[in-house]
């Protein structure tokens, strides 16, 4: 596994953390290419600033990048803002798509239209901590996929039903404001979690979460679903085909304006009817490809800095 050496800085070695923002700040720049995606519908209250903070980041740890966006059909002035940015960043890649198709299209066109080595996907309303994306990125090295969990990594059961044992303390108050900004939407998250757990059977900690993948790997993936199931489909499929999996703990970060679309009536039911349809072909049909399965590699929590110090940094803001 690729060495990530911090000793150089007196306060990363001192702090009792391996994985620390200082840290990241002393690497040189990721010598491979790299796109940032995004999907968005009517934000223009973030959208702005999203912008000016990716590029910042992308700027400080990538040597070669991109930024594609997928404007979703917005009717305020999100188009408006991303032309803005787009005069000032050339990196950025903007699509719009014809019509409203919600987030499972949007995604897979994203992925679609990636040009570099390797991708990675972060929401508008920047709801996770990044701001170790050069630390993120070293993994890359070793692995197909680095794949962000929002809590401390849950242990790999040999039982289907071993993840039910678990609701009560999943569903702990502490476990709910570290995962999701309104007690529904973490509730929505974790039944979402424990249901896909279950069903699938594929005992990864989190699958709704930043993710960064191989290129190659993840445009070569046939989806089937068309909501938010897009994201666990893609990382089930990933790790049936054999990928090498890394686990690293990133944040969650609460939304501060707008309106989340994620946990609608309608995007509910969507998923659910994507995650059965997937169940019954995959699991009882069979008609899925599988092959020969490697572990999961899981971070330990404890030797990352979690804390808010990057938080502001990518933007230059205090």
């Amino acid at each position: 596994m690729t060495a990530i050496h911090t000793e150089a800085n007196p306060s990363v070695r001192n702090s009792g953390k391996k994985y620390t923002l200082d840290a990241a700040l002393a690497m040189p720049t990721f010598d491979r290419s790299v796109s940032a995606l995004c999907w968005v519908y009517n934000e223009e209250q973030l959208i702005g600033e999203y912008l000016d903070r990716l590029h910042a980041l992308m700027h400080r740890s990538v040597s070669n990048f991109e930024i594609v966006v997928i404007d979703d059909c917005s009717t305020d002035s999100t188009a408006r803002i991303i032309a803005d940015r787009m005069a000032r960043y050339p990196e950025i890649h903007y699509f719009r798509n014809e019509r409203n198709i919600d987030v499972g299209p949007s995604f897979k066109r994203a992925v679609r239209y990636a040009t570099k080595e390797f991708l990675f996907w972060q929401t508008v309303d920047w709801s996770y901590d990044i701001s170790l994306l050069r630390l993120h990125l070293e993994f890359l090295r070793d692995f197909d996929v680095v794949a962000g969990v929002r809590r401390a990594p849950v242990l790999a059961a040999d039982r289907y039903l071993k993840p039910l044992m678990g609701v009560l303390k999943l569903l702990s108050i502490k476990h709910l404001t570290r995962r999701s900004d309104t007690p529904w939407k973490a509730f929505v998250s974790v039944v979402n979690y424990l249901l896909i757990r279950l069903l699938f059977g594929v005992k990864l900690s989190d699958y709704q979460n930043v993710a960064y993948y191989r290129s190659a790997l993840i445009q070569t993936i046939d989806w089937e679903a068309s909501s938010s199931f897009v994201s666990p489909e893609t990382h089930i499929k990933a790790y049936w085909r054999g990928a090498r999996i890394v686990e690293v703990p990133i944040s969650f970060r609460p939304r501060t304006v707008g309106e989340g679309k994620g946990v609608s009536t309608r995007t509910i039911a969507r998923a659910l009817r994507d995650i059965f349809k997937c169940w019954i072909r995959w699991q009882l049909l069979g008609r899925v490809e599988r092959g020969q399965t490697i572990e999961i590699v899981r971070m330990v929590e404890a030797e990352w800095d979690l804390s808010d110090s990057g938080y502001w940094s990518e933007a230059g803001t205090s």
